[in-house]
């Protein structure tokens, strides 16, 4: 099986939330990722598991020559990656290992841990399968991994070559722009957040997120100065310039009126968060392992938008997990403190999750 065809099958297996452990990380892509790009997986005195490093241990070591650790691999669950490359560090500074690797089978983040600057400054470039074309993700990995080109020092001359490249620079300021914009139009619950409680701040009031959501809708088209005063609610932004899914769609009307098709019975409820609520505990009922599948996708920046322990729905934000949670089944949790539009990318994260047949069997409308 080819590279190309590996990443492709992993995308469409991470959509699907079929890894739910670092060990299915570790079985079902990452070791055949290696396999594709020439590592000898069955020899364990070149790619070696759990190697240990004073009584620590690092996941996996690549070793050119044999035994003698060329790069480490630090695997994660998928979403659960952020913090750990202290560790990953630490282990790699001991032995001198020139370049080490932090993935939690959908990012991919390579390091060169003897440069200078804080940890995120000694990353030479991240991948993110679900973000990348797939030949530009097979690209980065031979670059940087292919087991000719470490042996040869090939890979490593390219990734210092890549860190030392002032072209990056160029490229993210060029990214700027474009960043703004993704921000404005993806509305991540953080950044509703932060304009919900700087509005309060300002005036006292701390509005719904959907005012703030339809405030950033505006400021994206043009629609809305961001310095212009606020006199009078702006209207809605016709229908036709909603951005549109292939499933499910959640709309609004003066008098708000929700209901779902599941199944082919309908529900009614009363809000968007009930909607999704109840579809959550439906999926669940039908497939017992729905809950852990969606769990083990990535979700928000820094939230969880469902997990076992109620304060990963909000990390540091006790306030929020306290009037922002939902238990939707005995042991799992949900945050509910979305607006409709971020709402409506749960749900559909959760029709991917659940699968093609799940998907044909909901409809969502609002009467």
């Amino acid at each position: 099986m080819a590279l190309a065809e590996h990443i492709e099958r992993v995308k469409q297996r991470l959509k699907e939330g079929a890894y739910t452990s670092e060990a299915s990380v570790s079985q079902g892509i990452l070791l055949p990722a290696l396999n594709e790009l020439g590592w000898p997986v069955f020899d364990t005195t070149i790619v070696v598991p759990e190697f240990s490093l004073e009584g620590r241990r690092v996941d996996f070591a690549l070793c050119h020559p044999a035994k003698k650790p060329s790069i480490f691999i630090e695997v994660k669950k998928v979403g659960l990656s952020d913090g750990a490359d202290k560790q990953l560090f630490e282990y790699a500074f001991h032995l001198g290992v020139p370049v080490a690797i932090l993935t939690d089978g959908q990012e991919w983040s390579f390091y060169l841990p003897g440069e200078q600057g804080l940890y995120d400054e000694r990353r030479v470039y991240k991948l993110d399968l679900l973000e990348r074309d797939t030949d530009e993700a097979a690209r980065r990995l031979e670059r940087y991994l292919s087991y000719q080109r470490v042996c040869n020092g090939e890979a490593l001359t390219a990734a210092r070559a890549d860190y030392k490249n002032v072209a990056r620079d160029r490229e993210i300021a060029a990214t700027f722009p474009k960043a703004w914009s993704t921000l404005l139009e993806e509305q991540d619950s953080l950044l509703l957040d932060l304009l919900a409680e700087k509005v309060e701040d300002l005036c006292g009031y701390k509005p719904v997120l959907d005012a703030c959501s339809q405030f950033l809708y505006s400021v994206a088209r043009g629609l809305y100065p961001p310095d212009a005063e606020v006199s009078k609610p702006r209207p809605s932004p016709p229908p036709s310039a909603a951005p549109t899914r292939a499933v499910t769609q959640i709309r609004t009307r003066t008098v708000e009126h929700f209901s779902f098709v599941f199944k082919g019975r309908t529900y009614e409820a009363g809000s968007a968060r009930e909607v999704m609520t109840r579809l959550f505990q439906l999926f669940s009922n039908e497939d017992s392992g729905f809950f852990d599948r969606f769990a083990s996708r990535k979700h928000g920046k820094k939230r969880r938008y469902l997990a076992r322990n109620r304060f990963e729905l909000y990390p540091g934000r006790e306030d929020l997990v306290e009037e922002h949670s939902v238990e939707v089944s005995p042991g799992w949790w949900m945050g509910t403190n979305y607006s409709r539009r971020d709402i409506q990318k749960i749900i559909d994260l959760a029709l991917e999750v659940a699968g093609p047949g799940m998907r044909g069997a909901v409809k969502v409308n609002v009467e």
